[in-house]
């Protein structure tokens, strides 16, 4: 099964390396916690086209579940714009932190 890559985008000005870390680091543990979710990580974007995230789940399910239409409400009122979300499966993933190309979410063996 494909795990899946959500990129969320708000139309929003670029903050400030203060104000996004800021911000970013004050939800974290809400997705810290959506690990027994699926959600395998999620990246914070700032910059000159907007803000939003990458996130990577372990299945478009797990994704779906998370980004309701009430979620989207609630991103819509606490941003003042509504996101524009952009899906992708994804079967590869090379992971330079840990030196492994994974499959489908799993370890692949090296090509010879």
């Amino acid at each position: 099964m494909a795990q899946c890559i959500v990129i969320v985008q708000f139309d929003l000005p670029k903050r400030s390396a203060e104000q996004a870390v800021k911000g970013a680091t004050a939800t974290a543990p809400i997705y810290r916690e959506l690990a027994a979710k699926g959600l395998i990580r999620k990246d914070y974007l700032n910059g000159e086209a907007g803000t939003g995230g990458v996130y990577l789940w372990a299945s478009e399910a797990a994704a779906q579940a998370w980004f309701t239409e009430e979620r989207m409400a609630q991103l819509t009122e606490r941003f003042g714009a509504r996101p524009r979300l952009t899906w992708y499966d994804t079967h590869v993933t090379v992971d330079n932190v840990s030196g492994e190309t994974r499959v489908n979410g799993r370890v692949a063996e090296p090509a010879e």
